[in-house]
């Protein structure tokens, strides 16, 4: 079978890739190995980060990636923020779709970080978030979703196909020109764009790239590494492995997912280091398995950045005493709010918290203890750090004052009997793959374009350092719509272009 592009991976990233090439004229394939398409995508908060100045925005991503992506990456990327509220305007013609935009600073107060905010798709005609079965993250995110799916749908030079896995890309001579389906199809393609996610589900590459090991999913079972896998096959080099986007979280027994804790708000630190507006009680602390507070559970985004408290390493003992950790709270704090935030993109698998946290008290995944005695029992560690470490608690509520950071607002006082249950990392997705270039087109270990092929989304993030909220959607819209047109002309143009 020929066509003019091959796209693999059918969520935002895929989809704007599919739509950009088949606007510049181009033939495409579209495979997705899922049954339906969505994958995690389907489970964002759905709000997409735009920038009113690229050059603000510019600062503020080259102060965050730390010197692990380079200049003119970011550059493109902020520049294509800047027009993404127009371009999901355009999309969004026609479909009874109402969009808002609206100012949000970045998460962490480094240059430019004022300039950025967020789109969002806050009703489509004819599609309710609820109906959608086998998904469960937010409306927004859905509705976007649904948004690009059906503009998908209405370009007649896209051809799609689900439950269809890639098993290889193939090449000639180094050039990529197509790749072999799971049913054997050979599938010739001018140009292939890889946007099949990460590998939040590939606990074996977890452990060879993260010093805690693997964690658990947040919401979806086939981000496997497949795009990464391919791409090494075809010379690639990789960049941001290390790099994960996930909080910390609970392992409930017979169901495949990770529960991230309650999201509270994120925050920005103001000059001071303290937050810039009010914030929520925090119904917990964690401690480590010596019975010792070891973070701040709080972090400005703690979505992104609570799993890394995680991962220290013992060298002595060969073991990491913080995973799993311990969250401790008490009967206050049981009754405050849910404690976990179950997330999902399978229809065979959900899990449904209770409100009241009875449920998961009931099915033992929180035991309750009826002093800090009974505490150190359960958690298998000296009773003396764990009564030290709780007095130690008090007295920082009673300040307002935290060593490690934790905003005053969100202290909460802990009183016997106390409930603990063990959190573990809990990955919403990664941002590691194959390093490309300003174009989207894929590097070799030397810096050199691979013939042919092309990344976006997830599988290869420009993200290197420190994540933005919304910031992979994002890349998902620009770097997928970079992608498609790159790939499109090459295809175009024919064997032998320079792109």
């Amino acid at each position: 079978m020929k066509t003019d592009v091959l796209v693999i991976g059918y969520g935002y990233a895929g989809a704007n890739a599919a739509i950009a090439a088949a606007d510049a004229g181009a033939k495409v394939l579209l495979v997705e190995k899922a049954p339906a398409p969505g994958g995690i995508s389907v489970c964002s908060a759905g709000g997409l980060r735009i920038a009113a100045d690229a050059d603000r925005a510019f600062a503020y991503l080259r102060a965050t990636c730390g010197g692990k992506t380079p200049d003119d990456v970011l550059r493109t990327l902020a520049q294509g923020m800047t027009t993404l509220a127009a371009r999901v305007e355009h999309l969004a013609e026609g479909q009874g779709a109402r969009l808002d935009s609206r100012p949000s600073p970045a998460n962490y107060p480094f240059e430019g970080y004022e300039t950025f905010g967020f789109a969002y798709v806050e009703d489509l005609d004819g599609f309710d978030p609820a109906d959608w079965p086998g998904i469960r993250g937010n409306d927004q995110g859905a509705m976007l979703f649904r948004l690009i799916e059906r503009c998908v749908a209405q370009r007649g030079g896209i051809e799609t196909r689900t439950g269809t896995a890639v098993t290889r890309l193939t090449l000639d001579n180094g050039t990529v020109t197509g790749a072999t389906l799971d049913d054997g199809t050979a599938i010739e393609a001018g140009a292939t764009v890889l946007a099949c996610g990460g590998f939040e589900a590939a606990p074996e590459m977890q452990a060879q790239y993260w010093e805690g090991g693997a964690a658990l999913s947040a919401a979806y079972a086939l981000n496997t590494g497949d795009g990464i896998r391919m791409a090494q096959a075809a010379g690639a080099d990789l960049w941001h492995m290390w790099h994960q986007h996930g909080c910390y979280g609970f392992a409930m027994p017979g169901y495949p997912f990770g529960v991230r804790v309650k999201r509270l708000p994120d925050w920005t630190p103001g000059p001071d280091g303290r937050p810039q507006k009010d914030l929520p009680v925090m119904a917990w602390i964690l401690l480590d398995a010596g019975g010792h507070r070891f973070a701040n559970e709080y972090d400005p985004y703690m979505q992104d950045t609570g799993a890394r408290h995680l991962s220290t390493m013992d060298p002595t003992r060969m073991r990491s005493p913080r995973n799993p950790a311990w969250f401790v709270t008490d009967a206050a704090g049981m009754a405050m709010y849910p404690l976990g935030k179950p997330t999902w993109n399978d229809p065979a698998h959900r899990y449904e918290w209770s409100p009241d946290n009875s449920r998961e008290l009931a099915a033992g995944l929180f035991t309750e203890a009826a002093d800090a005695g009974a505490l150190a029992s359960l958690i298998g560690a000296p009773s003396e750090a764990v009564a030290m470490s709780l007095a130690h608690w008090q007295g920082i509520w009673a300040t307002g004052q935290d060593p490690l950071g934790r905003p005053s607002d969100s202290l909460h006082p802990l009183a016997p009997p106390y409930f603990a249950a063990p959190v573990v990392p809990v990955v919403s997705n990664t941002q590691g793959g194959p390093v490309h270039d300003a174009g989207q087109r894929v590097l070799d270990p030397f810096g050199q374009p691979i013939p042919g092929l092309f990344a976006a989304g997830e599988c290869g993030s420009a993200f290197g350092h420190l994540y933005m909220s919304g910031g992979n959607i994002a890349e998902c819209f620009v770097g997928g719509e970079i992608a498609g047109r790159g790939a499109a002309q090459l295809a175009l143009a024919g064997p032998g272009t320079n792109i």
